[in-house]
């Protein structure tokens, strides 16, 4: 590991300003010293507490809401029971607003706390088994899992005894808390289908098989933006999953970088000395000579929330229950408890797309029939079943846009105005460049920035297409960049209507956007989007879209090109050349007719887009979308 503390004792000359903070004392002191700072109040808490002892345990002060905490759960794999969801909905209930918010770790945040109430609250969770150790900044976050393990026909390795044991090794112990360069993320699943983000973390344990064994591949290095890849090793059976975790949680807290804090995720440990180098030290450090990657089972997208329900072994069924952006009550965490004890097997699942399952349920039709199931759709449209976003500016210091409230408008939008009677989309947000919304995976993300419109800044988003989940998961592209945020509902518009026209029988927007979009570069796709939704709004009759035989082999050159020719033939129904060749007019000495010449009431902006694209003289014409904007702005 000679190569690890080279690295490490180059970068870690200097600390960051967290890790001095972390010098001054215990994160134990400050948790140890609740009761009094209930007792005296909010002024009496220290800065270095309130900025972070206290969020090593889950607590977090909101200057969005002032005087005011929020407490992230720890919800080992998404998986808890009715009476830990009844106490959970009743401590929102009763101290924090009736507010909750589901989140894609499978885990759940109460907010609007008063200091006061925070040793009372704890207490009544921790009756119940539930509490905040280690959940924020730099500790082991809570651990990921399908929410069906071990209760799924495509589940092969039940694997929440095992995240138990993985969780055990440095839940509450003094020696690890806040003892990591930076939070740690980690997930398991024994599953086929990814229910969980499987490839989405630092440290992934992932159904494989070797030599017709089943075991699981190690995957390491996920973050946002980023996904984990393969550490190249194989690990049979649970003693080696608990040594391998074991190995390089040691390795992250002896090597990881101390010096800044936005470049010392494992990813960059990893990226310095490369992935062979560590997987050599996890071996070396584990004492044990782990084989090589087997191959990765996980490789499924998962669609429970496009039926609302999925049949378990024993015959009963998990029943969906879709909670737009997350956003959710106490009240209504009560109802989903006591439905839970009603229909189903008291256990209720949360899952990374901040929805939830009730297991056991035998009567399903019953039960949809309850009142909660208005307000809670078992299935939604298809721009709701799978949406996420994450806090924004109402909640997050960190936040650019509102979010949560903005995701939900969209999708609303879209159900009225491209009303799909099947179709699967993810649309995926985030409030701004940390990417807790998970943007990048989604097939449609939408990143919180600031956009121009005139001369006034306002809300706006990067949007992104082709994230992936299944296979071994896939970051998307970014298609409009600064898109404002009241238009950008009309650009994702466009595609759902081009999804909607050329989509296939059960044809997800993923498998469209491999099919269709995948043949055009983003600067052509984020265009069309941007035409479609101007020539709406001037209520311009002219379909244009995405075909699925398009020949300009993704060069944006022949891209303008051909849609110059196209948008021409449209609006004068010929020709604007005699005879073309690799997508420029044969005949130089042809001259361009002027399509106000030849239609005086065409749209202008059209007009002109037209002749910049086909311009008689070559040397003059556009050859990339960025020059064709300005012709097409809202």
């Amino acid at each position: 590991m000679e190569a690890l503390q080279k690295i490490s004792e180059a970068r870690n000359k200097k600390i960051n300003k967290i890790e001095e903070i972390k010098n001054l004392k215990s994160p134990l002191e400050a948790f140890e010293k609740l009761q009094t700072y209930a007792k005296n109040g909010y002024d009496s808490i220290p800065d270095e507490d309130k900025k972070y002892f206290l969020k090593c345990f889950g607590i977090y002060d909101r200057p969005a809401t002032p005087e005011r905490f929020m407490i992230k759960l720890r919800i080992p794999g998404g998986h808890l029971n009715a009476e830990q969801a009844r106490a959970i909905g009743e401590c929102a209930r009763d101290y924090g607003q009736d507010y909750i918010d589901l989140t894609t770790r499978a885990q759940c945040e109460l907010r609007y706390l008063r200091i006061e109430d925070m040793p009372t609250l704890l207490k009544r969770l921790s009756s119940v088994g539930i509490d905040a150790f280690q959940t924020g900044v730099d500790n082991f976050r809570n651990i990921l899992n399908d929410p069906l393990d071990a209760l799924a026909f495509d589940n092969v390795l039940p694997s929440q005894p095992l995240l138990l044991k993985l969780q055990k090794m440095f839940l509450y112990s003094p020696e690890w808390i806040s003892a990591l360069p930076r939070k740690f993320n980690t997930a398991i699943t024994g599953s086929l289908s990814n229910r969980c983000n499987i490839y989405g973390h630092d440290c992934s344990f992932v159904l494989a098989q070797k030599e017709g064994v089943y075991g699981y591949n190690m995957y390491l290095g996920g973050k946002v933006g980023t996904i984990a890849k393969s550490a190249d090793i194989f690990l049979k059976n649970e003693d080696e999953v608990l040594k391998a975790f074991s190995s390089i949680a040691d390795i992250f807290k002896r090597f990881g970088f101390r010096d800044n804090r936005n470049k010392n995720r494992l990813y960059f440990l990893i990226e310095a000395v490369g992935m062979s180098e560590i997987s050599s030290a996890i071996r070396e450090n584990a004492g044990v000579d782990f084989r090589t990657a087997g191959e990765t089972m996980t490789k499924i997208d998962f669609y429970d929330p496009d039926q609302g329900k999925v049949q378990l072994r024993d015959g009963s069924f998990a029943v969906h229950v879709v909670i737009p952006s997350g956003v959710f009550t106490g009240s209504a965490m009560i109802e989903a408890a006591n439905l839970s004890e009603s229909y189903g097997n008291k256990e209720i699942r949360f899952d990374m797309e901040q929805s939830l399952y009730l297991l056991g349920v035998k009567d399903v039709e019953t039960l949809l029939k309850e009142s909660f199931f208005e307000r809670y759709k078992s299935v939604n449209t298809p721009y709701f079943n799978h949406l996420i976003a994450c806090a924004g500016t109402a909640h997050c210091p960190f936040g650019v846009i509102e979010n949560k409230n903005d995701a939900i408008v969209m999708s609303t939008y879209l159900s009225e105005k491209v009303a799909l009677k099947s179709g699967r989309v993810r649309m995926y947000w985030s409030a701004c460049v940390k990417g807790c919304g998970i943007h990048g995976l989604g097939d449609v993300g939408f990143e919180g920035c600031k956009a121009k419109v005139a001369t006034e800044t306002e809300d706006g988003v990067h949007i992104s297409l082709g994230g992936k989940l299944i296979s071994e998961g896939a970051d998307g592209y970014t298609v409009v960049k600064s898109a404002p945020l009241r238009y950008a509902k009309y650009y994702v518009e466009t595609l759902m209507l081009e999804y909607k026209k050329h989509k296939g029988i059960s044809e997800s927007f993923e498998q469209f956007h491999d099919r269709v979009l995948a043949q055009y570069t983003s600067a052509n796709i984020g265009f069309i989007m941007q035409l479609g939704a101007y020539l709406r709004e001037k209520n311009i009759d002219i379909e244009f879209g995405f075909q699925a035989d398009t020949k300009t082999g993704k060069n944006e050159e022949f891209e303008v090109f051909e849609l110059g020719r196209k948008l021409y033939a449209k609006l004068t129904k010929k020709e604007a050349y005699s005879a073309y060749d690799r997508f420029t007019n044969v005949l130089k000495n042809e001259k361009l007719e002027n399509v106000r010449d030849l239609i005086p009431h065409a749209d202008g902006n059209l007009a002109q887009m037209c002749e910049k694209i086909l311009d008689t003289k070559e040397e003059s014409r556009a050859v990339v979308f960025s020059e064709l904007i300005p012709f097409i702005s809202l």
